[in-house]
């Protein structure tokens, strides 16, 4: 259950006060909420399925139950080609269709251009068409979303990880904290985007799979804060006499320590989320990212540049690009001042 705001601790409410005092990071959150949340949508926004369909007086809703073309009327017992004229005339005899706001999928291949693709923006297809004659603005709500997800499923990855490294090396300390610290200063000495491009070239990709490969090196990030919080927070004197009266040592790190430990690290959140965008549009722009035929922005750069002749297809790659990372960096900033100290609002 979510606490009033009377029910919060004053740290609690003067963090909050002092994000939303931030304008910049609260109209930053608000912003990037409301396209996250439409882009969870995306199959109600874009989609080359019909969104409601009424046919001789019973509806059916095509865009999440697949219904054969027999059902309204044709001669296939396949899946109804809702964008076909001749599936259109049979329905619109008896009833009507109500088309998304965009009515192509990711992975559609519009075949009624008039002018060989890539297409400029037209009422049609808002931002054009890219070369294999599919409608950039669709591509782009799909391939936002997966990037978001794939950002915040990875961050998430990272912090249990890497905070469950770094309280384990800032707590037991000795040879736990000597070979954890080699450890890391190897690993962290890897050319990531190389081993990642490599590693990509000997598994299937796909979503899951790209995500286990980052999550291979994106965890110690955090180790290093969490660490020293450790460090400095096992001498205190609570912890020494939550030790002296027999607490095990799991319950001392979870309860007493952590969550002190955590706020150094809600503040790095944002910018690790930040950084797994950028990296997974590296690998989509050379390539080494999700499947082909996927919704990438990675891959919508690489066809910016590789189709100079089309600026759209660059300008929007640029747009989206630099407007999401410019948001989570403005939250990623508020978060950071939120937990400081040494800044007072009230609200």
């Amino acid at each position: 259950m979510f606490k009033s705001p009377s029910q919060m601790s004053p740290i609690t409410q003067r963090r909050i006060n002092t994000f939303f005092a931030n304008p910049r990071a609260k109209w930053s959150l608000w912003i990037f909420t409301f396209f996250f949340i439409l882009s969870l949508g995306a199959e109600l926004i874009a989609n080359d399925k019909p969104l409601l369909v009424q046919y001789n007086g019973e509806l059916y809703v095509p865009v999440f139950n697949v219904y054969p073309e027999t059902t309204f009327g044709g001669d296939f017992e396949t899946e109804a080609e809702y964008t076909d004229e001749f599936v259109i005339e049979l329905i619109e005899e008896k009833g009507w269709i109500l088309w998304p706001p965009i009515p192509y999928n990711y992975d559609t291949h519009i075949s009624n251009l008039d002018q060989p693709a890539p297409t400029p923006p037209s009422a049609n297809n808002w931002l054009g068409t890219d070369d294999q004659a599919r409608d950039v603005a669709a591509r782009v709500i799909y391939g936002f979303r997966i990037s978001i997800l794939f950002a915040l499923i990875l961050t998430i990855g990272s912090c249990i990880i890497g905070v469950a490294a770094g309280a384990a090396q800032g707590y037991f300390g000795g040879k736990v904290d000597i070979l954890g610290q080699r450890f890391l200063e190897i690993w962290g000495g890897l050319p990531v985007l190389f081993l990642l491009i490599i590693m990509a070239n000997f598994v299937i990709p796909g979503f899951w799979s790209l995500l286990a490969i980052m999550l291979l090196f994106s965890w110690t990030a955090l180790v290093d804060v969490v660490r020293a919080e450790f460090l400095r927070g096992r001498n205190l004197e609570y912890v020494r006499a939550a030790k002296a009266l027999g607490l095990e040592d799991r319950k001392i790190m979870f309860r007493h320590i952590l969550p002190n430990a955590m706020v150094a690290t809600v503040t790095m959140l944002p910018f690790i989320v930040t950084g797994s965008v950028t990296t997974l549009t590296s690998l989509d722009f050379l390539g080494f990212g999700m499947p082909p035929g996927s919704p990438s922005l990675g891959e919508l750069v690489a066809q910016g540049k590789a189709n100079l002749h089309a600026p759209w297809l660059a300008l929007t790659a640029f747009t989206v690009l630099a407007s999401m990372l410019t948001l989570l960096v403005f939250i990623g900033e508020g978060i950071r001042d939120a937990f400081d100290p040494r800044l007072v609002t009230t609200g």
